[in-house]
């Protein structure tokens, strides 16, 4: 029955389908043989010869505007600069220092600009608190560790927990974040620095930045190619990924190990990352008075600082460490960060006095002319990590702090500092800290005698390390008469054509 009511159907559609045939073939062998004649095809040239001269330049042309549409387009989040807001701090602390140590992170905290936790091994008060006015970064408890081995037999395991803090931070997600940037509770950043030495590199490539101690010992026992973790260390989105990836499998294989530094570079050494040394990350494996160390800076931004509790105030006459800092930062880190620390040398030929200035922090003057090769060489103003005066025991060259009671510097530390906007000039001045006098049969007058006050002047320089690396400059603009104003003007910055730390001594009349 179904067969008999289709058999009309099918001898329509086939009456259909010859029809269409008997008029589309002729057409398609019409377009076929027009096709082959036509001027617009080869079947052997490419298509810009196909092309009249005119019409490969309007495409051009029309390339070019696009190109140029797509540069003028607004920059991705990754092709933006970098800035504070792309850094996530990760700061170890401890539930049982964080009382004394938070004042530190005070000091250089900035709560509206910067994104980073405490990472604590218990909460604390703030962690219970709902008052955002602590002017401190936000608090999280570190994971569980009891999972992983520890078997060194004089280290904590809370080395353990620190280790992962970067990879914590990096499973948190944050956006935008493309350094992870790890310290201590005890470490001090100068923010703008830190920005300028990261901007440097990219973000999307594996990098561990940071710097071995100052203590030959402890790289030795640890690593030179380590980066302590005290004076901090940075790692790029890209390898934080990695590490976040591999980190536990990681930490399971060295359980002898003592800190949680040596775990990152093991880890490191793994992905086979090595570290990129910068001379601004400073762990401070020091004793004593940092005058030396700072007084003669490497010419790099200085970034941090650490072991505060070990080593004297930065500014010995303040009543506490965190005073001391307060007035570098609320001074000349906010004034001019770039330029804090930074050495510059010159001379007064007329007293054969040499006159070194560490922008922001101090100025040292001495009796005679000593070089600039020895005078940014450090003095040996701090004991080794070991508390002995052993000058074979750093990584770095020292030197005395007098080759004879003569010699004997007058420091002059920096006591206050303002912007004078009308100039666009900062304006630090620098106090004598009073000490012992010494016995010196020397002609050469004394700094102590004459000497009491140091005015530097010096504009901002926000692109100092946008050029090749080069000390500064100083000027000696007016020195201490006897008996009358017992003040000296410097003035320091950029070197001019052919200025350089000249040598001066003063001649005899003949």
């Amino acid at each position: 029955m179904h067969a008999a009511g289709k058999a009309p159907k099918c001898k329509a559609s086939f009456f259909l389908c010859s029809l269409l045939l008997y008029f589309l073939l002729p057409v398609l062998a019409l377009y076929v043989v027009a096709l082959a004649v036509s001027p617009f095809y080869s079947g052997s040239s490419c298509p810009e010869e196909s092309l009249a001269s005119g019409d490969v330049a309007h495409l051009a042309a029309a390339g070019d505007a696009g190109n140029r549409r797509n540069d003028s387009s607004p920059p991705s989040d990754d092709a933006a600069p970098t800035g504070l807001g792309h850094i996530v701090f990760g700061i170890a602390a401890s539930s049982e220092l964080w009382k004394s140590r938070r004042e530190y992170i005070r000091t250089w905290w900035r709560p509206e600009q910067m994104r980073g936790f405490v990472w604590l091994d218990k909460p604390v008060y703030e962690f219970y608190s709902r008052n955002a006015s602590t002017g401190l970064p936000g608090i999280k408890i570190s994971g569980n560790t009891t999972k992983f081995p520890y078997t060194h037999g004089r280290g904590s395991r809370s080395a353990l927990r620190i280790t992962r803090i970067v990879s914590e931070s990096f499973r948190l997600g944050l956006p935008g974040a493309r350094w992870f940037v790890m310290g201590d509770d005890d470490t001090v950043f100068f923010p703008d620095n830190l920005v300028d030495v990261l901007s440097r590199y990219d973000h999307t490539q594996p990098y561990y930045i940071g710097n071995p101690s100052e203590s030959h010992i402890q790289n030795l026992i640890f690593s030179y190619g380590m980066a302590f973790g005290g004076g901090g260390f940075a790692i790029s989105r890209a390898l934080a990924a990695q590490l976040a990836h591999m980190q536990d499998g990681c930490i399971d294989r060295y359980p002898a190990l003592y800190g949680s530094d040596d775990r990152i570079h093991a880890c490191m050494a793994e992905l086979g990352v090595p570290l990129t040394r910068h001379l601004g990350f400073h762990q401070c494996d020091l004793w004593g008075d940092v005058l030396g160390l700072l007084g003669a800076h490497p010419v790099v931004p200085l970034v941090t600082l650490h072991h505060l509790d070990f080593l004297q105030p930065v500014f010995p006459t303040t009543r506490s460490r965190t005073a001391a800092l307060r007035r570098l930062f609320e001074g000349p880190a906010r004034l001019d960060s770039a330029g804090v620390a930074q050495q510059s040398v010159c001379y007064d030929g007329d007293k054969q006095w040499t006159v070194s200035v560490s922008w922001g922090f101090a100025v040292v003057v001495t009796r005679g002319v000593l070089s600039p090769r020895e005078m940014e060489m450090p003095m040996r103003t701090f004991l080794n990590w070991y508390r002995r005066a052993d000058y074979t025991a750093y990584a770095f060259n020292t030197r005395p702090v007098a080759r004879q009671p003569c010699q004997t510097p007058q420091v002059y530390y920096m006591r206050q500092s303002r912007l004078d906007r009308r100039r666009n000039t900062t304006v630090t001045e620098y106090e004598r800290r009073r000490v012992a006098p010494v016995k010196c049969g020397w002609r050469i007058l004394d700094p102590a005698a004459l000497l009491d006050r140091v005015i530097v002047l010096k504009k901002p320089d926000p692109n100092l390390w946008k050029r090749s690396p080069r000390r500064n400059c100083c000027r000696v603009m007016s020195s201490p008469k006897q008996g009358k104003d017992r003040k000296m003007t410097i003035n320091v910055g950029v070197c001019r054509g052919g200025e350089f730390a000249r040598i001066q001594v003063a001649r005899e009349a003949s």
